[in-house]
Parts: C-alpha cells; structure tokens; sequence
C-alpha cells in the first residue's frame, strides 16, 4: 500500500502545480453529449483543492435535459450517495472539505457518473483518493457510465489494479477524451 500511497502524493503535487497555474478547462468531446439523453441523472462533483473542475460537463449535460446529482459523503466507511442537486440550491459542508447537498436531498441513482482522480492510465484504470468510496459506488451502480475527470499531467504509467478496481469508460483532460483502444 505504500507505493501507491506514494503515488497518490506525487500525482496530486503534479495536479496541484498544475492547477494553480492552469488556464485551460476540461474539454467537452463530442462523444460526452452523445451518451446523454433528457431525464438522464448526471453524477457530478464538487471540485476540492486542485482537481479538475467538471462545469463544461455539467453545462453540457444540464443543456441535454438531464439532471445532476452530487455525492453526499458521511465518513471514510460509509458508502457515498448520490443526490440530486439543483444548482440554486445551496450546499453544506460536508467531511474532507467537500461541498455537499444538504442531507434531506432526494437522493439519486446515477446514469453517468464523473469521478474526480488522483492518477489515471490509458487503460483507463484509476487511482482515487483512498478511501473507496468511487469503487464502491460503481459496483453499487455497475450500469453507470464511469468518467474520470482530471488534469492531463495526472497520466501515469500502467497501473496494476486491484481486484475490486472497475476501469472507466473515458476519461476527459483538457487536452483530449481517452477511450480504450
């Protein structure tokens, strides 16, 4: 667990260095809006310290009919939900430094889901923050679509996966949308 401890603090000084000097944003490929259909549920996040921001997503898919919805986080142990938000609706603060619903919101079974990440490879394995709560959700929701968002510069060799990791479909950097070859 050490070396991907150690990885994990490496790819987040690169995103973070990145980040505070970036001016570019994600990029939205036509492949994104081509998933989403009206009345679809959008997981999304709120972005912490210098993670990707996933707003040209959003705006896409809020554009296309569909509904958001953000994780709600209790603690390291307990599984994250999925609830819906609506973007003049205020959020609370939530463990982590996270910005969250308020726990009263309906909660939400995703159609799509964009994950923030630590590090990512071309095979679209990914490394999170640690606790497992993404892991989690997309076994709880295998029928999702999984997106990793991330800063370009968070690309790292092959990862070796763990057994219960679940790969994503894509992954979209400011520089391109990556699909498995």
């Amino acid at each position: 667990m050490s070396d991907k401890n150690a990885l994990r603090a490496a790819l987040r000084a690169r995103r973070d260095g990145f980040a505070a000097t970036a001016s570019a944003a994600i990029r939205v490929d036509p492949a994104f809006a081509m998933l989403l259909t009206p009345g679809m549920v959008v997981a999304s996040y709120v972005p912490v310290g210098g993670e990707a921001d996933p707003t040209p997503l959003e705006q896409v898919a809020l554009a296309t009919g569909c509904r958001l919805a953000l994780p709600q986080v209790i603690d390291r142990a307990t599984p994250l939900r999925f609830a819906l938000h609506d973007a003049a609706a205020a959020l609370v603060p939530g463990p982590f430094g996270l910005r969250q619903p308020p726990a009263a919101a309906p909660e939400a079974v995703p159609d799509v889901v964009l994950t923030p990440l630590v590090g990512f490879d071309r095979a679209l394995h990914r490394i999170g923050q640690g606790a497992g709560h993404y892991d989690r959700a997309f076994a709880a929701f295998p029928a999702a679509h999984r997106i990793g968002i991330a800063w370009s510069v968070q690309e790292t060799d092959p990862l070796q996966p763990d057994p219960w990791d679940i790969p994503l479909h894509a992954i979209a950097t400011e520089r391109e949308w990556i699909v498995r070859a």
